[in-house]
């Protein structure tokens, strides 16, 4: 039998890394599918991502689809998928784009967190205004369900399953799967919805590319852009795919420190460490990566286009997987508690995007607004796929508003410290309690923005005065 043993252990992997295989490269084929049709038929312009609609592909030939081609076991490594591809994301996201003057993001980086906050608070004051207006008195349904806008919208299929425990131990059985099904609703409504607002600012003259079209071709852009030395195709990627590797081992190095440390305090804290995903530490190890390359002169191993493709990738691949997985029998099943949500949730980041940001924002406004937007309704992933949209050329200086805000404010919100604490103190303080006490903190960060916006319009009119 021990003989037996490393043969057992050697075919078991053989077999793990086949149907890995067979998973990533039948994802990667859909996804071709579906850009390339998406470029035939020009779905930008009507404001669908290509993404989509290779997830759709996928749902049809899905065990549960119309045309059922592919086997259980695939779409259950797909379900694991979307923790890992918003990682690679968040691993890319600073690698690739020079580091910024500080001086001159903080405003622009405080308006963006503003909004932020202003957003991701906000999503549990209409949650909880739902869940006790209707959710609970009409249907019965656990306080606890005013956090799923927050964790699904913001944190994704990857905060979802993680807090699902936290919610059975509180009372909500149901909140894993809802929390699922809910993340998916926001992934959809994020790129179908957001591909819209980006049609409307084309329409309106609300990008900045139709203000400033020789914008991407300034010498600072210019030269920061351009790499200090060429490399070879083949050998760039492989590099490149190294970085963003060494910036997730950067940010699990960092997670277990943290759980280390929440471990020791106990308590609370313990079960907050626990629960806190890596994507959020990776975009730290993103920027200490890119930190390194330019301390040590080798920056020209970054490929800004090969960064960005991988973190397009990823997020497509994200999309696409999150799609096809779609579970349409717990949405036909729990159709209403899930509509009056996304409802609700979708309404109020609309609301915000619209009619706050540009009262918030610098000039690149709708850039900046929109990658929030599709962070706010279906992760990160959504906010980078919607930038794409409205900014190829990279013209703006929203990505790196985003990913600074990002760094702020990641640990807290979206599968960060707010989203295990919130159900916590919905169960101890009361659902009320809890709803007031993000009421107070939407409307003092929307306060604040707006003051910030206001003292930057004053000095910026003083000092065009001759």
């Amino acid at each position: 039998m021990a003989e037996l043993l490393p043969g057992t252990w050697s075919t078991d992997l053989l077999n793990t890394l086949s149907w890995l295989a067979l998973a990533t490269g039948v994802l990667a084929l859909i996804v071709s599918i579906g850009r390339s049709l998406g470029r035939r038929l020009q779905l930008r312009l009507w404001g669908i991502p290509e993404a989509l609609l290779a997830g759709v592909l996928g749902l049809v030939i899905a065990p549960d689809g119309l045309l059922p081609l592919l086997p259980l076991h695939l779409m259950e490594l797909w379900e694991q998928l979307p923790l890992v591809l918003l990682t690679l994301v968040f691993g890319s996201l600073m690698i690739g784009k020079p580091l910024p003057e500080w001086r001159g993001v903080l405003k622009p980086v405080g308006a963006q967190v503003s909004l932020a906050l202003v957003l991701g608070f906000g999503q549990y004051v209409v949650a909880g205004l739902a869940v006790l207006l209707v959710l609970q008195p009409l249907l019965g349904f656990s306080p606890v369900m005013a956090c799923l806008i927050e964790v699904a919208f913001e944190g994704g299929h990857g905060s979802a399953a993680a807090m699902g425990p936290s919610y059975a131990a509180l009372g909500f059985e149901g909140g894993k799967d809802l929390g699922l099904a809910m993340a998916t609703v926001g992934l959809l409504a994020s790129t179908l919805v957001g591909g819209l607002v980006v049609v409307l600012g084309r329409q309106r003259g609300w990008l900045l590319s139709q203000h400033q079209p020789q914008a991407s071709d300034s010498p600072s852009r210019t030269a920061a852009a351009t790499p200090a030395l060429e490399q070879p195709l083949w050998a760039a990627w492989p590099v490149n795919l190294a970085l963003v590797g060494v910036a997730v081992l950067i940010g699990s190095g960092l997670l277990q420190l943290l759980r280390l440390g929440t471990e020791a305090i106990g308590g609370g804290v313990a079960k907050v460490g626990a629960a806190m995903p890596v994507f959020p530490l990776a975009i730290i190890g993103s920027l200490l990566v890119r930190w390194l390359l330019e301390r040590s002169g080798n920056r020209h191993w970054a490929s800004a286009p090969i960064q960005n493709e991988i973190g397009t990738l990823s997020a497509d691949l994200l999309i696409a997987s999150a799609t096809a997985c779609l579970n349409l029998a717990l949405l036909g099943s729990q159709w209403l508690p899930l509509t009056v949500l996304a409802v609700a949730g979708l309404g109020w980041n609309l609301l915000i995007v619209l009619l706050l940001a540009p009262k918030l924002l610098p000039a690149d406004w709708f850039e900046r607004a929109v990658i929030e937007f599709g962070q706010a309704t279906g992760v990160a992933a959504s906010g980078l796929l919607l930038l794409r949209m409205a900014d190829p050329e990279d013209q703006s200086d929203a990505l790196t508003a985003f990913s600074l805000k990002q760094l702020l404010l990641q640990p807290f919100l979206a599968g960060g410290v707010v989203t295990v604490v919130a159900p916590l103190a919905v169960a101890g303080w009361g659902l009320p309690a809890w709803t007031g006490f993000c009421l107070a903190v939407v409307l003092l960060a929307g306060a604040g923005g707006l003051l910030l916006a206001r003292l930057g319009r004053n000095t910026e009119a003083a000092a065009a005065q001759p």
